[in-house]
C-alpha cells in the first residue's frame, strides 16, 4: 500500500512515526487527547503529553517539501555546499537541579519546584551582587570580565557543539583569539584613559599606550590572515558562517562589557542602579506573571505574559526611586572612580554635584489634589532613575526575547547549566548587555560634560611651548571675561 510522505525534525525521532510505516497515512493516530480539542503546533507539547513533530508533507507548503526533501540548490552551489547547511541537530540539555533540591522538594509540583529553585538561588545571587559591590569598584571590574569570558564561552560551545562535525580547523582557536585581541583593544584605551599619569611613569607602558592602535591591527590582522589560511574547500561557506557567529559574539558580549566598566567609572551609582532594575524586573516580572499571568506577551517567550510585564514595569519605576534616593546620599556611590597617582588605589571621594543634592519641585496640580502635597523634595538623580527603569521594564525585555529566538533557533533551553533553575550566564545577561548600552549613551548625551582632571593630564604631556601658548590664551580668555584683574605692568603696556 502506498504511503504518503513524512518528514520529521533532524536528529529527533518523531514518535509518531515509530511503528507507523505499515499503517495507512489515513488511519488515526491513537492519542488521549478528547475530541474536538485542537491539534497542537508541529513541535509543541500539547497538554494531554503528546509531542508532535512530525506533519505530512500534504499538509506543508511547496517551499517547505523542498526544503525537507533537500532536493533544490541553488545556482552556483556544490554538493558540498550544499551538505555544509544541513540544519544542524539539537544541543542535548539535562536536568541540572542539584539533588538536595530535588530530595527536599520531591512533594512539590514541577512548578513550584521551580520557583523555589528559582527563588532560592535568586537570593543566592544577589547577596553575592551585595558582596562584591562591598569589595570596590577593583573586584567589580574583574566580575564584569569573568562574566564576559563565560558568556563568551557559552555562546561560542553552542556553535561548536553545532558544527563539531564538520571538523572545522582552527575554529574555536580563533574565536579565543579574536577574544584576546578585542579585549587588548578596548581594554588599552580605558587604561590609557583612566590610568594615564600611571602610564606615562613607566617608559613600556608608554610606549604601548603611544602605539596601542597600531599594535591591536596588527594582532586582529594575524588572526585574519589566520583564518583565511584555514578555510577548507567543502566547508567555505559554514566557515564563513562561524567568523560571522565570533565577531557578532564579540559585538554583543565584549563591546557591552566594556561600556558596563566605563558606566562604573562615571560613578558606582551609574552601575548598581541600571543593574538593579534589570534584577528588579526580572524578579517582578515572574512573580507577577506566576500569580496573574493569564494572557501571552510573545511567542518567542510563551511563559511571559502582558499581566507581569505591566506588573514588572510599575513595581521596577518605583524600586529605581526609592534605591535611588538611599544611594545618592552616599558619596562612595555617587562619585567618579578615579586612580589616585599618590596612594597608587581608586578613589571615590568627591564634591557631590548638583545631580545629587536635594531640590524642591513642585507637585502638578492635577496630583495635588491627590496627594495633598505641593512640594516635594527629591534628588535630580532619581527623575533620571525614571528614565533608567523604564527602558530595564520596556525595552530590556526584549534582549531576553532576542536570547529566547537564538535558542529556540538551535533548539536549546538555556545557553548552559551553570546555574540550576536560571541556565547559564548568558541567560541571566542577555538583557544586563543592552541595558549597559542605553546607560552609555544615556550618559554622554544627557550627564557626562568635560572632565577638568583629564584636561590637566593631557595639558601635562604637551611641550614646554605648548603648554606657554595655551596658558597665555587661557589668561587672555579669563580677562576678557573680567574674571581675572590685570596687573599694573599689562595695563600700562601698549
Amino acid at each position: 500500500m502506498a504511503h504518503s510522505p513524512r518528514i520529521q525534525s533532524r536528529g529527533v525521532e518523531s514518535p509518531l512515526l515509530r511503528g507507523s510505516q505499515s499503517s495507512s497515512p489515513a488511519a488515526p493516530v491513537s492519542s488521549s487527547r478528547p475530541p474536538g480539542e485542537a491539534r497542537p503546533a508541529a513541535g509543541e507539547r500539547s497538554s494531554y503529553g503528546e509531542d508532535i513533530r512530525s506533519e505530512t508533507l500534504s499538509d506543508l507548503p511547496r517551499v517547505t517539501q523542498l526544503e525537507a526533501e533537500g532536493e533544490t540548490k541553488t545556482d552556483g552551489e556544490t554538493a558540498s555546499d550544499n551538505e555544509s547547511r544541513t540544519e544542524p541537530a539539537p544541543v542535548p540539555t539535562s536536568d541540572d537541579t542539584p539533588e538536595v533540591f530535588n530530595r527536599a522538594l520531591s512533594k512539590l509540583s514541577s512548578r513550584w519546584k521551580n520557583w523555589w529553585v528559582r527563588g532560592i538561588l535568586t537570593l543566592a545571587m544577589i547577596a553575592f551582587f551585595f558582596i562584591i559591590i562591598y569589595l570596590g569598584p577593583m573586584v567589580l571590574m574583574m566580575i564584569v570580565m569573568c562574566v564576559q569570558i563565560k558568556c563568551f564561552h557559552e555562546i561560542i560551545t553552542i556553535g561548536y557543539n553545532v558544527y563539531h562535525s564538520y571538523d572545522l580547523p582552527w575554529f574555536r582557536t580563533l574565536s579565543w583569539y579574536f577574544l584576546l585581541c578585542v579585549n587588548y583593544f578596548f581594554y588599552g584605551e580605558t587604561v590609557t584613559d583612566y590610568f594615564f599619569t600611571l602610564v606615562q611613569r613607566e617608559e613600556p607602558l608608554r610606549i604601548l599606550s603611544k602605539y596601542h592602535r597600531f599594535i591591536s591591527f596588527a594582532l586582529y590582522l594575524t588572526g585574519f590572515c589566520m583564518f583565511v589560511l584555514s578555510l577548507v574547500k567543502k566547508h567555505y561557506r559554514l566557515q564563513f558562517y562561524m567568523f560571522g557567529w565570533t565577531h557578532v559574539t564579540l559585538l554583543i558580549v565584549v563591546t557591552q562589557s566594556h561600556l558596563i566598566i566605563h558606566n562604573l567609572f562615571e560613578g558606582m551609582i551609574w552601575f548598581i542602579v541600571p543593574i538593579s532594575c534589570v534584577i528588579c524586573n526580572d524578579i517582578m516580572a515572574y512573580m507577577f506573571g506566576f500569580f496573574f499571568g493569564r494572557t501571552p506577551l510573545i511567542k518567542l517567550s510563551p511563559k511571559k505574559t502582558w499581566e507581569g510585564f505591566i506588573g514588572g514595569f510599575f513595581a521596577t519605576v518605583v524600586f529605581g526611586l526609592l534605591l535611588s534616593y538611599l544611594m545618592s546620599g552616599y558619596r562612595c556611590f555617587i562619585c567618579p572612580v578615579e586612580f589616585n597617582n599618590d596612594t597608587n588605589s581608586f578613589t571615590v571621594d568627591c564634591e557631590p554635584s548638583d545631580l545629587f543634592r536635594l531640590q524642591e519641585y513642585n507637585i502638578p496640580l492635577v496630583l495635588q489634589s491627590v496627594i495633598g502635597w505641593k512640594t516635594v523634595r527629591m534628588y535630580p538623580f532619581q527623575i533620571h532613575s525614571i528614565a533608567l527603569s523604564t527602558f530595564a521594564s520596556l525595552i530590556g525585555p526584549f534582549g531576553g526575547f532576542f536570547a529566547s529566538g537564538f535558542k529556540r533557533a538551535f533548539k536549546i533551553k538555556d545557553f548552559a547549566n551553570t546555574i540550576p533553575g536560571h541556565g547559564g550566564i548568558m541567560d541571566r545577561f542577555d538583557c544586563q548587555y543592552l541595558m549597559a548600552t542605553f546607560v552609555n549613551v544615556y550618559i554622554a548625551s544627557f550627564i557626562r560634560g568635560p572632565n577638568p582632571s583629564k584636561l590637566i593630564q593631557q595639558f601635562l604631556t604637551l611641550r614646554p611651548d605648548q603648554q606657554l601658548h595655551i596658558f597665555s590664551m587661557l589668561k587672555a580668555h579669563l580677562l576678557d571675561k573680567g574674571m581675572l584683574i590685570a596687573s599694573t605692568e599689562e595695563q600700562e603696556a601698549p
